[in-house]
């Protein structure tokens, strides 16, 4: 009878588990779903509210800290700049626990040269010493750890493609990192169905701005 109160009791654990395991890869769906077809601020908000929730009741995921904090970030590119430092804190704050939850993740360290960059573009000139060596850190970090991330080829052409040409940058030094992004986005495979996919378009976007 002992055995037999063990196996249910072990059993109705698994059936629990298994039943939280899919109610958090749903609503995971949905969000990533929400994120992806976000038209507006409001829309990339309700999005990171959405991450924040998962991640209130999910305490020991970290992508819906790192994707609440993508939703701040794709905002923060977007806002006037008097906005943007509060959203890239924002998005810091996430991306810390995130970290906290998954030491050594190339993707929160891409994420986190994001929001250096979202910092520095308040005042280029005068912020480029301090985030523009952090945000090239967080990446460096990243590439150690996958270095066939396309993201991060995708994000440093971004930057030698913003920088003026006599400081190294320009189109033409830009354009064989796109290229890399590229050719990598078609044969990276991510580890699960609810990893980081974004980028290839913007990648081949921007790789046919330097043609």
């Amino acid at each position: 009878m002992k055995k037999v109160l063990l196996s249910m009791g072990l059993l109705l654990f698994v059936t629990a588990a298994f039943a939280q395991n899919e109610k958090y890869q749903k609503a995971m769906e949905q969000g990533i779903s929400q994120l992806n077809s976000a038209k507006s601020g409001e829309d990339l908000q309700a999005a990171s509210a959405s991450f924040e929730r998962i991640a209130n009741a999910e305490k020991s995921q970290w992508l819906p800290f790192y994707y609440a904090a993508l939703a701040k970030i794709w905002m923060g590119f977007a806002v006037p700049n008097e906005q943007k430092d509060d959203l890239a804190n924002q998005a810091d704050a996430m991306l810390t626990k995130a970290d906290e939850l998954s030491p050594n993740n190339a993707e929160v360290y891409i994420a986190q040269n994001m929001t250096s960059t979202i910092h520095m573009l308040v005042d280029p000139q005068t912020r480029w010493q301090t985030y523009g060596a952090k945000g090239g850190e967080a990446l460096a970090k990243a590439k150690k750890l996958d270095e066939n991330n396309p993201r991060i080829y995708f994000l440093e052409g971004q930057g030698v493609f913003g920088m003026p040409e006599q400081f190294g940058g320009g189109k033409a030094k830009a354009k064989p990192l796109f290229e890399k992004s590229v050719a990598l986005f078609d044969t990276y495979k991510p580890k699960n169905d609810l990893m980081p996919t974004w980028g290839k378009k913007d990648a081949a976007d921007m790789l046919e701005k330097c043609k």
